[in-house]
């Protein structure tokens, strides 16, 4: 493993401007819509660094893990592991980045079958964590939150409950029960995805209604939901003053039958969506329409090299913050596929990287935009990469960060 570089004098070099521009850079799936669709604010400054947190898979990862970032050449130096956190595995902050929640895919929560949401107060000065309190996610394994823009509200996507509900956040960071709660039910898709390379054996939901991913659009009017298991995405109409969802003109858009959507994000100018599913390994790009919440289907390619056979399960997709770029992470082909993006939001394959690991369960841009990093769950590790500014693929820095089952790392900014 290469050893971190110290943070010494990282600031050099760096503008203002260039650390508000590149605040932005980093998964559309990973930040909630004032990030992504309002300027951001310069990042809080370590030492000559950010910090960032790593949620992780228990009891390997152990808990939550902070780093220092070196802004000069991307590497990560662990701070403190923040344990007894049962299995972590989706972090992210509210909209003032004071307070961090994590989903705990767990199915136990106070002797139910539900998992939990838990809320921490961030301390600014050095990266500490106060636990505030947990609450039921209503649902079994949660896997995925997201705030409103409001910062009223936080949205959790129940994998094992086929559910997702809306958690109000109170005036000290902490989570009330839930004021709204959705089931999904019915319309299970078939276990051989349509879409998939030839000789794949992808099969990992369609059993079950299987909520993977919940966001609110930039208005924060609609929400959308993916259901692996029904191959659906859902489009909700918010109430911000009750905190309680209602079907929209068109109340979902169903994708091929056992593709699977994982994971969706938007692209910063709010008209485009992008769906990347995890048995057929695809991409889908969708207009939006932000007045109904209606998607329009545009195009659809592989996440996967041409001539790929056999079984790979896509992951994570994200946009850089200028929207020429998106990446898409694919599990046991182990690569970050790049496409250019065109201006009516088309997608053209730059070309595929491999991760250095093992199934990128997701990845990360780093505030200034130069740096992506993959957080490989099987191999124990998060890998390190400097971003071309011309190709936009990342290209392998030779830093391993050791880390036990990494699943998402969030930077505070």
């Amino acid at each position: 493993m290469t050893k971190n570089t110290r943070n010494d004098s990282v600031l050099k070099g760096f503008s203002r401007r260039e650390l508000i521009a590149g605040a932005a850079a980093v998964t559309a799936a990973s930040l909630a819509p004032k990030t992504l669709y309002a300027a951001a604010a310069a990042p809080q400054l370590y030492g000559g660094g950010v910090l960032a947190y790593a949620g992780c898979y228990t009891p390997n990862g152990g808990g939550i893990y902070l780093f220092n970032v070196n802004l000069r050449t991307g590497g990560l130096t662990q701070l403190k592991l923040f344990a007894g956190i049962a299995n972590p595995s989706w972090i992210s902050f509210d909209l003032s980045r004071r307070y961090l929640y994590a989903a705990n895919e767990i199915a136990n929560f106070n002797g139910t079958t539900s998992g939990s949401v838990s809320a921490f107060r961030i301390d600014r000065q050095n990266g500490d964590l106060t636990p505030l309190n947990a609450v039921s996610s209503q649902g079994a394994s949660p896997v995925h939150l997201n705030p409103h823009p409001s910062g009223k509200f936080l949205f959790v996507a129940n994998y094992g409950g086929g559910s997702i509900a809306v958690l109000p956040i109170r005036s000290d960071g902490s989570l009330g029960a839930a004021t709204d709660v959705k089931l999904d039910s019915g319309n299970i898709g078939p276990t051989t995805p349509t879409g998939a390379p030839p000789g794949s054996f992808a099969d990992s939901g369609h059993d079950a209604p299987h909520a993977h991913f919940i966001h609110s659009d930039p208005s924060g009017q609609f929400v959308l939901h993916v259901d692996l298991g029904q191959d659906r995405i859902y489009s909700w109409r918010f109430n911000e003053a009750a905190g309680t969802l209602s079907p929209a003109a068109v109340p979902f858009t169903s994708l091929p039958p056992g593709a699977g959507p994982r994971h969706l994000a938007f692209h910063p100018n709010g008209r485009q969506v992008y769906v990347l599913t995890e048995e057929s390994s695809t991409l889908s790009a969708y207009g939006y329409n932000g007045r109904t919440g209606a998607l329009t289907p545009l195009q659809t390619v592989s996440a996967l090299p041409s001539g790929f056979v056999g079984t790979s399960y896509g992951s994570e997709v994200g946009l850089s913050a200028d929207g020429r770029f998106l990446y898409a992470a694919n599990r046991l082909h182990d690569s970050i596929a790049t496409f250019a993006i065109d201006a009516g939001g088309g997608l053209t394959l730059v070309g595929h990287t491999q991760t250095e690991g093992d199934y990128p369960r997701s990845f990360a841009i780093d505030p200034t935009g130069h740096f992506f990093y993959a957080t490989n769950q099987r191999s124990d590790a998060i890998t390190i990469f400097r971003l071309d500014p011309e190709t936009g693929r990342p290209v392998f820095t030779g830093q391993y960060v050791p880390v036990g089952s990494p699943a998402r790392l969030a930077f505070l900014i």
